[in-house]
């Protein structure tokens, strides 16, 4: 058993370490209580933080990622576009608004070309309650209100074909 490097009062990155925390279960690394610069405390395990490979508790990928998305010409764009709203139970808009691309006439229910199906989607808090393909445009329509029924409370009278297809 090899002696422990004493790592208190180092600072690695914005990490300034506290104290010893203990030791890792899985590897039996010496772990370290460290404090942040942003003032948060993370207990890290010692061999990342002398390789350099944690240098913040998080707060410095976030920061450095909040300043790329800026640079990204495609993220830009997609900002403040209303089809990547959200409503208030986290179902994208555009899952439950029809866009002008839509030609089954039914929200959710797509026509695939390369396979020949039908799918029906509904997505809520950024997954899928609904992916699925169907032989017939009617099954993937009865999939999507069957989906829109028990996430979203919205019932429908008939699930007739659309007259449009």
């Amino acid at each position: 058993m090899s002696k422990r490097i004493d790592l208190t009062n180092q600072r690695f990155g914005r990490l300034v370490v506290l104290k010893y925390y203990g030791n890792n279960a899985a590897n039996s690394n010496a772990m370290w209580l460290c404090q942040c610069d942003c003032g948060n405390k993370t207990v890290v395990d010692g061999v990342r933080l002398r390789s350099h490979i944690t240098k913040s508790c998080g707060c410095l990928r976030r920061d450095l990622s909040s300043k790329r998305v800026y640079k990204n010409p495609k993220f830009v764009d997609y900002m403040g576009r209303s089809d990547q709203l959200r409503d208030e139970n986290g179902v994208s808009l555009s899952s439950i608004s029809e866009s002008a691309r839509n030609k089954s006439g039914v929200i959710g229910v797509s026509f695939d070309r390369q396979t020949g199906k039908w799918f029906a989607r509904l997505m809520i808090d950024h997954k899928y309650v609904l992916l699925k393909s169907f032989k017939t445009i009617t099954e993937a329509i009865e999939a999507r209100r069957e989906a829109e029924e028990t996430y979203l409370g919205i019932t429908h009278e008939t699930a007739a074909e659309p007259e449009n297809v």
